[in-house]
């Protein structure tokens, strides 16, 4: 099975903590340029220094606030001037805050939907030139398994996934034939800060302990357990890989088979 990523360059979104990060350290392991972009320049040094360099890899980092979609487009504009050829992006943004969808506000969709939908276009846009000369590319989401079965109490989560969700499989239709995939990676309960800021959410409206809702939470998942970040980042991984190159337009959870859709 060839995973040999030697040579390629990979840009990782979020990539300071949780998935995103578990995500860089295993492409790097498999021998890739790793570009970590996240908002903290402090972490994003500390991420880049951990980053595997055994095989000659070269790892850098671009200062970028997601929330600020300008910010985003001329970080990375200035970034690929000096670095033009990316073969890989993970797409990976921290998801809002929860609550009922009734109670949303239409502003808390509009910003959502300029996190996670503008931003991965602008992305895509901007790497896909170099992939179809390189004849290699991967994109690949981080979402969530609220893309196939809605999570209660997340609700523009929930709405802005799966457009998210919808805009990969379109663009998987139309970059194939260039040999770029497009896949969405759907993470379950991950041990992760975003499932520690969930907890705490639940537990105060449910009036229990946090570590009573854990235990309720993992009674629901068939290996009872919640998943780790780097099982997540291994599936990223894998779909990065030459082996998966015939893999594209879909949505792979990685969830303890806690989703009980097909």
């Amino acid at each position: 099975m060839n995973l040999d990523l030697t040579g390629k360059t990979a840009l990782v979104c979020g990539s300071t903590q949780g998935i995103g990060l578990a995500a860089a350290v295993e492409l790097a392991l498999l021998g890739a340029n790793v570009t970590l972009v996240a908002r903290n320049e402090e972490k994003l040094r500390e991420a880049v220094e951990d980053l595997d360099t055994s095989l000659g890899q070269l790892h850098r980092y671009v200062v970028a606030d997601f929330a600020d979609h300008e910010a985003v487009k001329s970080a990375i504009e200035n970034y690929l001037r000096l670095c033009p050829e990316v073969h890989i992006l993970v797409n990976n943004t921290g998801g809002p805050s929860g609550g009922p969808i009734i109670e949303a506000e239409a502003d808390q969709f509009l910003k959502t939907f300029q996190m996670h939908v503008i931003n991965n276009q602008f992305l895509a846009q901007a790497v896909v030139p170099s992939m179809k000369k390189e004849g290699f590319g991967r994109i690949i989401n981080i979402i969530s398994t609220s893309v196939k079965q809605p999570i209660i109490g997340l609700g523009v989560s929930n709405t802005i996934r799966g457009a998210v969700a919808s805009w990969a499989k379109t663009l998987s239709l139309e970059l194939g034939q260039y040999g770029i995939t497009v896949n969405n990676v759907l993470p379950g309960y991950t041990e992760t800060a975003r499932l520690d800021a969930v907890l705490e959410m639940r537990s105060k409206n449910q009036g229990k302990t946090q570590e009573q809702v854990a235990e309720e939470l993992k009674a629901g998942i068939p290996i009872r357990r919640f998943s780790e970040a780097k099982e997540v980042a291994a599936a990223v991984a894998f779909l990065a890989s030459p082996a998966a190159a015939s893999i594209s337009g879909v949505s792979l959870a990685v969830d303890g088979g806690r989703t009980e859709s097909l």
